[in-house]
């Protein structure tokens, strides 16, 4: 169940990356309160994961969760460039993701 927990917790990380983006700096209250929401909301959900799953492995696969997912969102949403590299390096981060799951004891 910690896993499930941490998964949710890293789309929590993407939604307070991306409502960081549409606030403009945390000047406009709509998207200012869902990032503040979603922050405590992954942060609370990552603080549930780590009491019974190691770490390291958990705040990896958190941030790991929050950077692939905000670039993707990126991609999608903003127009962010989708290069070749760009893609692979992101794959390689999913493969660290689950390779963590994999190799840590639950």
């Amino acid at each position: 169940m910690a896993w499930v927990i941490l998964v949710i917790a890293g789309l929590f990380e993407v939604g307070w990356a991306v409502g960081l983006k549409l606030s403009d700096g945390l000047t406009r209250p709509w998207p200012t309160a869902f990032t503040v929401i979603s922050l405590v909301l992954s942060m609370a959900l990552l603080g549930w994961a780590i009491r019974t799953l190691p770490l390291g492995s958990a705040y990896a696969v958190w941030t790991g969760i929050g950077a692939v997912g905000a670039a993707l969102v990126g991609i999608w949403l903003f127009r962010e460039p989708a290069t070749a590299a760009r893609l692979v390096c992101l794959a390689m981060i999913v493969a660290g993701i689950v390779g963590l799951k994999l190799f840590t004891p639950d």
